[in-house]
């Protein structure tokens, strides 16, 4: 097993910590972390987009004029498409975007990214992201010096911490259940505490 350094909110090695070879060193695969991030997006589609078809046009029911004699083109309703006011033809409906994707193929894709965030080093571990207090100033401070403007902080049931973070622009912070593809690419860092790791690793493992 692989072994990273633990620190602390100061940026001091406290520690080293081995992590699993089966996730942070297992083969990246591009085309699951494609497929889980284009799911991800098409499930956030609302899908409410409507037009009238010509049968939701209000009025237009009786013949406009009758069938011949009048020189005008004959014309059964004024809800026709090509008439201005009409209803639209092929026009968007109401519609569901999102489709099923196995939960093995999430899994692996999750295991992907945080292997290629190892890969690059953008991977830091933290022994304790306790905060006294909702503090923006800290956080900002605490990223500051680990020289990080965008990342995503991983930490159990740490409502300070998730409080504080809200407002920085490029940072998010979550549980481990918030744990995502599509919220690892964005972000450059991910940032774990050491008892955020030790859940990642038996939840996937």
């Amino acid at each position: 097993m692989a072994k990273v350094d633990v620190y602390n909110l100061e940026k001091e090695k406290v520690a080293e910590a081995e992590i699993a070879d089966a996730i942070f060193q297992a083969e990246v695969k591009p085309h699951l972390i494609r497929d889980v991030v284009r799911w991800q997006m098409a499930k956030r589609r609302q899908g409410t987009a409507a037009v009238k078809n010509r049968s939701k046009v209000k009025g237009g029911a009786a013949k406009p004029w009758r069938q011949k004699g009048t020189g005008r083109a004959r014309s059964g309703t004024s809800r026709s498409p090509i008439w201005r006011g009409g209803g639209v033809i092929f026009g968007p409906q109401p519609r569901q975007y999102d489709f099923r994707l196995p939960k093995q193929v999430r899994r692996q894709a999750l295991i992907s990214v945080l292997a290629l965030k190892f890969s690059q080093g953008r991977l830091v571990i933290v022994d304790d992201f306790t905060l006294e207090e909702i503090k923006t100033r800290r956080v900002a401070e605490v990223l500051r010096k680990f020289e990080v403007s965008s990342a995503m902080l991983v930490d159990e049931d740490n409502r300070n911490l998730q409080l504080s973070a809200r407002n920085l622009p490029g940072v998010m912070a979550v549980n481990r259940q918030g744990l995502n593809v599509y919220d690892l690419l964005k972000h450059d860092y991910l940032m774990l505490s050491d008892a955020s790791l030790k859940e990642i690793e038996g939840a996937l493992q």
